[in-house]
């Protein structure tokens, strides 16, 4: 058994490890991780606490992988749920759909009897609000739903937060069996309705139990416009280990054209539990892993890539 997840996983790694030392698959795992941090305030890049859009107003997405069905399930772009990564379960589980997004997946939620909460806490208005008055210029009076072009709001509010901060779990439970779940609130300050690389199975999102899962974290744009879960999981199936599959899918995004500044980190796991973890970002970057025969998680440096 192995779980590893990205930095900001920590605190849910003990409820991970407790699913699948009980027994529990690895989809439960990830989930019962997952669902931590989602409702761990102090966390401005998931659930509960997220920073919201440039309306105020915060948004989720999050999928979840089985590796050995392949089946998935996905929410974007929702509102009020905290357990996002839940919902997505449920979609994968009882509808005929893989991505709800919107008013049909807060719906949907509504219907699988998960509890509606305001997920924009005191701090994060607050932040919200320094960002209109200090850094966008807000006119006095004039409130920002009733801005008639929101597009330079977004562009200015590029530079005042870090791109980026996802929860990536990857998990392989007694029977060999692999899963992977990803959530966020996606990207700080984002136009309403933005959808990044977390709820896309292939972009920010991959499980195959013959050949292994990958994870993203950082400017969801950059894993879409690079299928990056998917291509490191097509390197593995071709017999690339799990760090130069990381490795070749993080050139193949530095190569791409208007990165605009933005990082992408790429969590992995072979099918024989061998894990990997890359980053394009040049700060410190750690994981998590736990396997069998360890008294508790230990923390890992991300191999950095640049061109």
């Amino acid at each position: 058994m192995i779980l590893i997840c990205s930095q900001n996983g920590g605190i849910g790694m003990g409820a991970g490890w407790e699913a699948l030392s009980s027994g529990g698959s690895a989809l439960d795992a990830v989930e019962a991780a997952t669902r931590i941090v989602e409702g761990n305030a102090d966390d401005e890049s998931v659930g509960l606490g997220g920073l919201p859009n440039i309306l105020g107003e915060v948004q989720v997405d999050a999928s979840i992988m089985d590796g050995r069905t392949l089946r998935a399930g996905a929410v974007a772009a929702v509102r009020g749920c905290e357990h996002a990564i839940t919902l997505a379960r449920h979609v994968m589980n009882n509808l005929p759909h893989l991505l709800l997004a919107g008013e049909g997946a807060e719906r949907f939620a509504r219907e699988m009897g998960l509890p509606s909460r305001n997920l924009l806490t005191e701090e994060r208005r607050a932040q919200w609000q320094g960002l209109l008055q200090e850094v966008l210029g807000e006119e006095e009076g004039q409130p920002i739903s009733a801005v008639p072009d929101l597009r330079r709001y977004v562009w200015k509010a590029m530079g005042a937060q870090p791109t980026g901060g996802t929860v990536n779990f990857i998990a392989q439970d007694k029977t060999g069996s692999i899963a992977c779940a990803v959530s966020t609130s996606g990207w700080p300050w984002k136009y309403p309705g933005r959808v990044g690389d977390s709820p896309i199975i292939g972009a920010g999102n991959c499980a195959d139990n013959r050949y292994g899962a990958a994870t993203c974290t950082g400017m969801g744009e950059l894993a879409v416009r690079a299928c990056a879960a998917y291509e490191a999981v097509r390197l593995m199936r071709e017999g690339q280990p799990p760090q130069a599959s990381g490795r070749a899918v993080l050139t193949e995004v530095l190569s791409l054209p208007h990165r605009m500044g933005g990082h992408l980190d790429i969590l992995l796991l072979g099918a024989d539990g061998t894990p990997a973890a890359l980053t394009t970002d040049t700060r410190d970057c750690r994981c998590w892993v736990w396997r069998d025969g360890m008294a508790e998680e230990e923390e890992a440096p991300y191999e950095q890539v640049h061109l």
